[in-house]
């Protein structure tokens, strides 16, 4: 539980924050979630006039603002469509770090953070456990998405279809790298990010594969952690504190000119919220600071740093792309990606709505399945649509979750990282 002093600061910051909404409403015109619901509660103006009384309704009712406050995706497009610049996301951030210390952490939740995430070598070894043993209980669905579904009844798992662990994760498969630069003169940092790292090492080996034949020099040190993001969004920012600091020393030791990245989630996080959320000392927010001028998303780097361009797409295979919002909404990110699709030889197709949300959310999609299925499923039709074979992104939890959407519809469409297309061709 935090202390009351600490909740009393947390409460004046988010008062500070509050004064400039104006209540406009242009929120409600492009929210995800309320364009499902039509309830003024899950939308943005709406739980911003909930969190302008917060300490009253937390005395009256505080189940119900925790309930109301975690029906947001966090993908900040209310925050890049206000007109009045509001930190929505701070705001969000903040509000839910206090109804945390309020209520403190679920068991459950402090098992993951503190207990799992908080210690890489641990949360490594149970991963990898887990990626021998996971047969027994998930069979396959679709061979061209690689989906699989629970073999019995399963909490949280239910009827998805999902992504199993990959057999060798990529700190098994590459478990670290420090490379000097080559032809480019340029070296960069690779930071991995859990899912990828775990999922889909295949996206690794890719980003490794092209940055060595553009003759990039890659620092990658072992032992790196997760983001934060997870924590962070549950409002534990004791664990976000602590993952920043196990990052921040692993990559302390390395010389780079920029930090790299494949997931959109994990490139925010860094460029936006390690800079702003981060409390610990005050040396280490200065290091930060002056890592998040390096940190690009992996196609950013290859098109506006290595200059990448489009190549003639005859015989290529047609590809669409969803626009995550972690790079759309956050960092302004939509076109390196599509200039990186068209340098591998692919047949470009925009779908419509291309940067609404999937309906992930991370813990979203587990606490809200139903909600998170029918926004996916409204992706999954725009995708199917454009006609395209592949839908390629940018963020390996975009990924999972279109998967899932396309792999209950039997669409037979694909589903790829940028990376991975620029670095096989089309």
């Amino acid at each position: 539980m935090a202390d009351i002093h600490k909740l009393a600061q947390m409460f004046q910051e988010l008062d500070d924050q509050l004064v400039g909404c104006m209540r406009c409403g242009m929120c409600q015109a492009v929210c995800p979630v309320f364009a499902q619901t039509g309830r003024e509660a899950d939308v943005t103006r709406g739980k911003l006039a909930l969190l302008d009384g917060l300490a009253h309704e937390m005395l009256s009712d505080a189940e119900g603002v925790n309930e109301k406050l975690n029906r947001c995706l966090l993908c900040g497009t209310c925050q890049s469509n206000c007109p009045s610049g509001v930190k929505i996301m701070d705001i969000f951030l903040k509000a839910r770090a206090i109804m945390t210390g309020y209520f403190g952490l679920s068991p459950v939740k402090r098992a993951i953070f503190r207990g799992m995430l908080k210690n890489p070598k641990l949360f490594n070894a149970l991963t990898d456990m887990g990626a021998k043993f996971q047969g027994l209980f998930t069979k396959k669905v679709d061979d061209l998405l690689g989906s699989s579904c629970a073999r019995f009844n399963a909490p949280v798992i239910g009827d998805r279809h999902f992504r199993t662990l990959a057999e060798k994760p990529l700190h098994k498969l590459v478990p670290a790298l420090d490379t000097p630069a080559g032809k480019s003169g340029i070296r960069v940092a690779l930071y991995v990010g859990c899912v990828i790292d775990k999922m889909f090492p295949h996206v690794g080996q890719s980003i490794i594969k092209v940055l060595e034949r553009h003759g990039v020099g890659v620092f990658m040190p072992s032992g790196q952690a997760c983001c934060g993001i997870p924590a962070l969004s549950s409002g534990d920012t004791e664990t976000f504190d602590s993952l920043v600091g196990i990052n921040m020393e692993r990559f302390g030791t390395g010389e780079f000119d920029y930090l790299v990245t494949g997931c959109a989630t994990c490139t925010s996080t860094i460029k936006e919220l390690w800079p702003r959320m981060y409390q610990g000392p005050s040396a280490q927010k200065y290091d930060i600071a002056a890592l998040e001028r390096k940190t690009m998303d992996i196609s950013q780097f290859l098109v506006d740093i290595l200059k990448l361009e489009p190549k003639d797409a005859t015989g290529g295979k047609s590809v669409t792309y969803h626009d995550p919002c972690h790079l759309k909404n956050a960092l302004g990110i939509t076109a390196q990606p599509r200039t990186l699709i068209k340098a591998a030889g692919c047949g470009f197709k925009e779908m419509a709505e291309a940067g609404v949300c999937c309906g992930c959310g991370g813990s979203f999609n587990i606490a809200h399945y139903e909600l998170s299925r029918e926004i996916g499923g409204r992706k999954a039709e725009n995708i199917v649509a454009s006609g395209a074979g592949t839908v390629a992104t940018s963020c390996p939890a975009c990924m999972l979750q279109i998967t899932d959407m396309l792999s209950r519809k039997k669409a037979g469409v694909d589903v790829k990282h940028v990376i991975e297309l620029y670095a096989d061709g089309c």
